[in-house]
């Protein structure tokens, strides 16, 4: 039997290799989609080099060609998914990539502007996570003349989807525009917020993540230059050490909290 340190979890194999993200991963196993040795394993299930891993009958090795890190300027109408077989007007088939690459997060049908892709699946879920605060920079249009109530609101967070937003940075461009950085990633958010307070969004476009800046002509792409994932990697290097010392914090919280203090009997 292999030794323990040579053994990883099914889903992260999957994600390491640029298969999908760890997440996806789970969803697959969840399926039934997922076999070892041809027999479907259990979530969580560990493997070694010497398993074979196939997913929906084709065979997965290991990875051994250097990470895609891509830039892409998204059109309008194009579709972040992976599913080609049900979306016509996916990002996979519209971009072509040579490889299996998959978009880091989201970004709406009717909004353009720069959204990454990769096959690195550990990387997506360090940028995923909205506790570590990354920054998305955003242009704006509405369909009314913008004003300070709105910005004020807009700043100082919009109750949507059965929570109030975080406080974001929100600042007048235009008459009828404005630019608004978030550190969270609800559904539709933006949209959401401008609803709430009577605006309809007529233009949504991102113009950053993080330390990244859309610098593409629309629907081209390029890869991360060796500056920006360096800097890229420090990001997120520093919020997931936050994170895990706020995980830290809470289950010490909780220790505490679970350990009965001995009662003092009270003299009458």
């Amino acid at each position: 039997m292999a030794e323990e340190k040579q053994l990883k979890r099914i889903n992260k194999f999957l994600s390491e290799v640029g298969y999908c993200s760890r997440r996806k991963a789970d969803q697959l196993i969840d399926e039934g989609r997922v076999t070892i040795n041809g027999e479907v394993p259990e979530m969580g299930t560990k493997i070694s080099e010497d398993d074979e891993v196939r997913v929906n009958g084709e065979l997965i090795s290991a990875k051994k060609e250097k990470n895609v890190y891509l830039a892409f300027n998204k059109p309008i109408g194009i579709v972040c998914t992976t599913d080609t077989r049900v979306e016509k007007d996916n990002i996979i088939d519209y971009i072509n990539y040579p490889k299996r690459i998959f978009p880091i997060g989201r970004l709406d049908k009717p909004s353009e502007g720069l959204i990454l892709l990769t096959d690195d699946g550990d990387i997506v879920n360090k940028i995923l996570r909205a506790r570590n605060n990354h920054e998305k920079e955003y242009l704006v249009s509405v369909d009314k003349p913008i004003n300070n109530d709105f910005l004020n609101k807009m700043s100082n967070g919009v109750p949507i989807l059965d929570t109030v937003t975080r406080k974001c940075k929100v600042s007048k461009v235009g008459s009828h525009e404005f630019r608004i950085i978030l550190t969270q990633g609800l559904n539709r958010q933006i949209r959401r917020m401008c609803e709430y307070l009577s605006y309809e969004v007529t233009k949504l476009k991102r113009i950053r993540i993080m330390n990244i800046e859309l610098d593409l002509p629309l629907g081209k792409y390029r890869e991360l230059t060796a500056e920006e994932f360096k800097n890229l990697n420090e990001l997120i290097g520093n919020s997931s050490k936050t994170e895990e010392a706020s995980q830290l914090s809470t289950e010490n919280k909780k220790e505490n909290q679970n350990t009965k203090r001995p009662r003092v009997k009270r003299k009458k």
